[in-house]
């Protein structure tokens, strides 16, 4: 697609004479006969023509000239990114036959009095496998496993950990079956035999077999009080889960391992004992992305000339792990085409085409003239009246579908079976059109760089353009010794807050796919000798406890939560810092830039005592430690903001 031009002035012929008998009536008053057969007014339609030839002219420079040589050395606006997560397809009851989920159906947020529904598209089939429990078994450490399926018939049971439990004994759970994706209910019928430990903070870890290793499993809810109570625990199976020989069983097997407890979590002094243990599928997990996936369309027909362009009916596309499927329909048969990046190294009889996502255009090789008089193609020309037709593409995307944890509810698409929907972590990826604006901005750069990663700015902006869903990129130098001559490239998704700012912790990591891409895209254009590390960054708790008092006839509700919101949006990641494009990276923390922040919220009186003060937060955990008036950061690390506290007297 062309990149939009701008007009320097928009003004035309009738516009300008318009504007000059204006003029007249506020400086000439006597003049009244504003007729065309008036001399003067030949004389204004003269004038105007003569401006309006030059202001054609004028439009064609600067940023006019600009913009067509960006659409020369390549530059195209990039198209949105769509937003991606995980959705839970809770059942009803559990089923005895699998229950199936199609790649394409859709579910969506609920529809309110001021925001549309956000409809999300599954990516892949889902199978919710049911299961049964088969077997049981325990492995003390440093022993081999034990079948102890046949003593959960008597009225003693097990213990699952041995008499005195140690790090990494096992208690191992086999199904019927394996499940991969799916939520399993175990209904286990515990004793209060394990001693010592919290039920509130167990140190237990379940994990399931993928045929090469334990993988951790998602707990949902744990019912049981750390195997101490009879209870329900709720595991999502991640989607390697395999079944395997144990105990001379086969069967799809889970473990729950006991591990070293924390310096102030107590673990256990006598093993927890197993009476009965049931499972059950309950649900299944699979992905999804915020946009709508079009299954087949013809786009056209083909009139036999190079240089062909056609238009998709939706736009913009967003992009997918696969290339576009083409097909060219002719009378003989069809033709599968291939989508390449740019026609430079295409020949005449190379069945290639290309891409504009922003615009949605399919376009097929030009002719180019020849000194000879000539004409060379670069790539085939679809038959004359062959119809074209393109299969499974992506449109829609964008930043607003970037949404917390818990936001899908609604299911669009009819599944048998299924009560209800849940997204259980943040959609996130999401990403705006680039502007005409930024594409600017990006153009000397590319020319600068021409495809290779030499400086800091090379590395971001080619993780920019490989990855549009990213919300920021940053290079920074590795100082430490042993990783001398290399560089770190740190990445922040897009992600979404509650409506005070709040971020959950876990949303700020990228997903893995997303850093691989980028690292194996910078792989490929780095320096020899340059060693790459695409991360996150190292993100350092704070907790900000102010204090305040409410100007008169300001409800002190409602200043707490404006005084909590400017806190959340002053340290946040995408919208906050100094010049509000985000906290900068490595910059410190004090307690002053606060009470500026406080002088912009509506009904703080800034006459009485403000009191501030930081409390950096143990990571994960989230406890305090002492209070400060300066929170240090290093180079590659980002500020977090863990439960603002605020008091309004």
């Amino acid at each position: 697609m062309a990149l939009p031009a701008p007009d320097l002035d928009d003004r035309r012929f009738q516009q300008l004479v318009d504007d000059a008998k204006r003029l007249v009536q506020q400086r000439c008053p006597e003049w009244t006969d504003h007729n065309v057969s008036d001399p003067g007014v030949t004389l204004i339609e003269a004038f105007a023509q003569m401006v309006d030839q030059l202001i054609y002219r004028l439009n064609r420079v600067p940023d006019r000239n600009y913009v067509k040589f960006l659409e020369m050395i390549g530059v195209e606006l990039r198209s949105a990114s769509a937003a991606r997560g995980a959705v839970t397809f809770w059942l009803s009851a559990p089923q005895p036959q699998p229950v199936l989920v199609r790649a394409g159906s859709e579910v969506a947020t609920p529809r309110t009095d001021v925001q549309e529904a956000l409809v999300f598209t599954t990516l892949r089939e889902l199978s919710i496998v049911p299961c049964t429990f088969a077997h049981s078994a325990v492995r003390p450490t440093g022993e081999q496993p034990s079948d102890t399926t046949r003593s959960l018939d008597s009225e003693q049971g097990f213990t699952c950990f041995a008499s005195s439990p140690q790090v990494g004994d096992e208690l191992l759970v086999g199904l019927s079956d394996a499940v991969p994706s799916c939520a399993v209910l175990l209904r286990l019928d515990c004793t209060v035999a394990g001693m010592g430990v919290d039920p509130r903070r167990p140190p237990l870890a379940w994990e399931a077999w993928d045929g090469t290793d334990w993988v951790p499993c998602q707990v949902d809810s744990d019912g049981t009080g750390g195997l101490n109570r009879p209870g329900d625990i709720v595991l999502h199976v991640p989607d390697g889960h395999q079944a395997s020989v144990i105990a001379r069983h086969r069967a799809g097997w889970l473990r729950c391992r006991l591990l070293e407890a924390e310096p102030d979590q107590p673990t256990y002094t006598a093993s927890p004992r197993i009476m009965a243990v049931e499972a059950s599928t309950v649900g299944g997990t699979t992905g999804y992305v915020h946009a709508e996936i079009v299954g087949r369309e013809e786009v056209g027909r083909s009139d036999g000339t190079p240089g062909q362009r056609m238009l998709l009916s939706r736009r913009p596309v967003v992009a997918s792990e696969a290339t576009l499927r083409l097909e060219v329909v002719t009378d003989t048969g069809t033709q599968e085409w291939e989508q390449v990046a740019h026609f430079a190294a295409s020949g005449p009889e190379d069945r290639h085409f290309r891409l504009d996502a922003y615009a949605g255009e399919v376009q097929f090789g030009p002719g180019v003239r020849q000194p000879d008089g000539g004409l060379r193609y670069y790539g085939a020309v679809p038959p004359r009246s062959a119809t074209v037709r393109v299969h499974g593409y992506r449109c829609g995307g964008g930043r607003r579908g970037n949404i917390a944890t818990g936001q899908i509810r609604v299911l669009k698409s009819s599944v048998p079976y299924v009560a209800r929907v849940e997204n259980r972590s943040a959609a996130v990826g999401g990403a705006d059109p680039e502007t005409l604006e930024d594409a600017k901005v990006r153009g000397p750069m590319l020319l600068r760089s021409r495809g290779r990663a030499v400086t800091a700015e090379d590395f971001e902006e080619l993780a920019r353009e490989v990855a549009p869903d990213v919300a920021r990129a940053q290079c920074v130098t590795i100082l430490t010794p042993e990783e001398a001559g290399g560089v770190r490239l740190l990445v922040v998704p897009h992600v979404p807050s509650d409506p005070v700012g709040r971020i959950e912790r876990a949303e700020l990591d990228p997903p893995e796919s997303l850093l691989q891409r980028i690292s194996t895209s910078l792989e490929a254009r780095r320096l020899i000798g340059t060693r790459i590390m695409v991360t996150p960054p190292d993100y350092v708790w704070v907790t900000a406890v102010v204090s305040v008092s409410a100007r008169p006839q300001h409800d002190p509700q409602e200043v707490r939560t404006a005084v909590l919101r400017a806190l959340y949006h002053h340290f946040h990641p995408l919208t906050g810092g100094p010049d509000g494009t985000g906290w900068p990276l490595g910059r410190h923390v004090q307690s002053h830039e606060l009470h500026a922040t406080l002088a912009h919220v509506e009904g703080v009186d800034m006459a009485e005592e403000i009191s501030v003060s930081l409390f950096p937060a143990e990571a994960g955990t989230g406890r305090r430690e002492k209070a400060v008036q300066r929170v240090d950061l290093g180079p590659t690390s980002l500020v977090y903001s863990f439960e603002h506290q605020v008091r309004v007297r």
